[in-house]
């Protein structure tokens, strides 16, 4: 089947779903098949952006796909939606959580009152782009058990030790660590509490959805990689991953990944909520 194809499917499914709707879902539904045709259109600009092993025809599939999986995903704004493409795209990631690199999250933004697309990189995705990385040549990310033996320091004379219980009951976890080696002999490693990931879990639009809720553990330890990169040498797609990671793009130009993106703090919002929130702000008074 083709993009082309899956695109129409898309389309027709969306405009038969919508018969029946109170106008309001209506005008909602109706913006599937838009956005479905409009990822059509942007083949050229993905096809251009992506790295020579990833097929444009892939992720034109796997973005149809999640606009029929995610709810409110087909209601989001086309700009914000194709700036998502163009990052996962441009980063050489695919979207969707198959493979855990790249999550296209729709969040209700009150400001601008419409959908927007967060890209969230997954953990996977953040070892795809260490790999990259030219003086890459190891990388582990692990999490610290209440059992295990484990005991670190900065400073010096750095140590990172863990070693893991045996025990069947490891406890609760108690730190986050991911450790970088490089070709040039050098490293670099970063422990993280508990505490200290979900202040950045808090911060996420996406904090009780998506991958936050169905893969905590991994969502963690990416954590922990995002705080890593920023110890190690420079990199363009190291720092567009940090630059990127939970924010909204809506540049679609291939210069965009070097614009800097939105980022705004918030939670994912319900249809119903959303629309509350619409019918209060009405002319009438206070």
């Amino acid at each position: 089947m083709t993009a082309k194809d899956l695109t129409q499917r898309v389309a027709s499914k969306a405009q038969a779903a919508s018969a029946g709707r109170a106008p309001a879902k209506q005008a909602a539904a109706s913006a599937a098949p838009t956005l479905a045709q409009f990822v059509e259109s942007m083949h050229g600009e993905i096809a251009r952006a992506l790295p020579d092993h990833v097929s444009p025809d892939r992720i034109a599939r796997i973005a149809l796909t999640e606009l029929r999986k995610v709810r409110h995903l087909a209601e989001c704004t086309q700009a914000s939606f194709g700036g998502a493409l163009m990052t996962c795209a441009q980063l050489g990631l695919e979207p969707g959580g198959a493979l855990g690199e790249a999550y296209l999250l729709p969040f209700f933004n009150k400001e601008r009152r419409a959908y927007e697309v967060q890209l969230i990189i997954g953990y996977q995705g953040m070892i795809r782009l260490f790999w990259q990385h030219p003086l890459a040549a190891g990388l582990d990310a692990q999490t610290v058990y209440e059992a295990d033996e484990f005991e670190y320091a900065y400073g010096l004379d750095p140590v990172l030790r863990h070693v893991p219980s045996m025990a069947a009951d490891r406890g609760r976890p108690v730190a986050y660590y991911a450790v970088a080696r490089l070709k040039n002999g050098g490293s670099a490693f970063v422990v993280l509490s508990p505490g200290d990931v979900e202040r950045v879990r808090q911060r996420s639009k996406a904090k009780s959805s998506g991958p936050w809720r169905t893969d905590y553990d991994a969502m963690a330890r990416k954590t922990a990689i995002r705080q890593l990169f920023k110890l190690l040498p420079k990199s363009t797609e190291l720092a567009h991953a940090v630059a990127h990671d939970g924010t909204v793009r809506r540049d679609l130009s291939a210069e965009g990944i070097d614009a800097a993106p939105d980022y705004i703090e918030g939670e994912t919002v319900d249809a119903d909520e959303a629309e509350g929130d619409e019918a209060g702000d009405g002319s009438g008074g206070e």
